[in-house]
């Protein structure tokens, strides 16, 4: 099986999965105990909390750990309009992930304001309505980078517009770390999101950055784990892998992201050769370095998914017929893809494991699913 759905979930990496084998058997002491079992594993999850730190330019004390990805974006957005003197609306865009778009419809239900950008046919947000927003102190998010399209979304610049207005601003770098340079001092944001399991860490684990200065209440309240920030006994086995995949992330990421590029490119011509008229979506922008989001004209996605599967090829499909109805996904949709194309869209993420044979034999099993 050729496996392109790296932005689904990745492989842990055998560094990763040594790192965690001791928190199993010989490591296993709860880290807010003052005994010596404890000790021992505090010092682990002090240092995995400097390496998640290291890959964003952060202070490992402005790292929180979380559960997953989804978890720090419920976070803030359940939770930053309770800051005192906070944000009194929020601002986001049509094509995040459902994991911000449905804290938000909650939020909306509770009378806050909510505005969602539109985007280009690139799937870019409208900055220029973003400034229209800010008659009042306002909660930016957005993403760093599309899960869908890869899309690099234009984070700093839109920072700088929410900061000079008195607002906060939150990225769900999900997708992005450990694929694009990440900075969260350059890019003045003050909450940033992170999930293990896209970056070759173990599913279960995920990180929030909160800017130095900022009380951030609680999503779960109990003891004063994480700073006071997050209730809870912390995973450590799986926070120590997290730390070890953003350790080796940092030090491969220049390699990684030429090598991963430079396939995704070839992939990107040889459908191109295989379905000329097939639309590549964001293709124009910037997009990370292992995403490609096409489009067939006249296609449905469910079939050609399920073809490519039983062929030997893992994708994920950007629409799905339900009840005999296509459902083409939201970011499809914003991105205005023309109907003929919209309910033909794959999505294929290349990884640190994917080789250009691989690359090759995906090819040729699409050429005959295409037929």
């Amino acid at each position: 099986m050729v496996y392109l759905d790296n932005n689904a979930t990745t492989q842990p990496d055998p560094e990763v999965v040594d790192a965690m084998r001791p928190f199993f058997d010989t490591l296993w002491g709860n880290p807010s105990s003052v005994h010596e079992f404890g000790a021992q594993v505090r010092g682990h999850l002090d240092a995995a909390r400097a390496q998640v730190a290291a890959l964003i330019g952060a202070d490992a004390t402005e790292i929180v750990f979380t559960g997953c990805g989804t978890e720090s974006n419920n976070m803030v957005l359940s939770r930053a309009l309770e800051i005192d003197q906070g944000p009194e609306r929020v601002i986001t865009t049509a094509v995040e992930h459902s994991c911000v778009l449905e804290p938000c419809k909650r939020l909306e239900k509770a009378g806050v304001s909510v505005s969602r950008l539109g985007v280009d046919t690139n799937g870019l947000p409208d900055t220029d309505r973003l400034s229209s927003l800010l008659d009042r102190p306002a909660l930016l998010s957005m993403m760093w980078a599309n899960n869908e399209t890869g899309v690099v979304m234009p984070v700093a610049a839109a920072a700088t517009q929410v900061k000079a207005a008195g607002g906060w601003v939150h990225t769900d770098a999900i997708q992005a770390a450990g694929k694009v340079p990440i900075d969260v001092k350059a890019s003045n944001v003050d909450f940033l999101s992170l999930s293990g399991h896209k970056l070759y860490a173990p599913k279960g684990v995920g990180a929030l950055f909160v800017r130095r200065g900022i009380r951030l209440p609680a999503l779960l309240s109990g003891g004063h784990h994480e700073n006071g920030f997050r209730g809870g006994t912390e995973n450590v086995a799986s926070i120590v892998g997290f730390g070890k995949a953003c350790e080796l992330a940092k030090a491969r990421l220049e390699e990684d992201a030429r090598r991963v590029t430079e396939l995704r490119d070839r992939f990107q011509r040889g459908v191109l050769e295989l379905s000329p008229d097939a639309r590549v979506n964001g293709g124009e922008v910037d997009r990370l370095p292992n995403t490609l989001s096409v489009s067939f004209k006249g296609r449905e996605s469910d079939s050609l998914l399920f073809a490519l599967s039983d062929a030997g090829v893992a994708a994920a499909a950007g629409a799905t017929c339900s009840t005999g109805v296509m459902e083409v996904s939201h970011v499809i949709r914003a991105m205005k893809v023309p109907r003929a194309y919209e309910a033909g869209t794959l999505r294929f993420s290349l990884g640190r494991k994917t080789t250009s044979v691989e690359v090759d034999e995906a090819l040729r099993i699409l050429a005959d699913v295409l037929g």
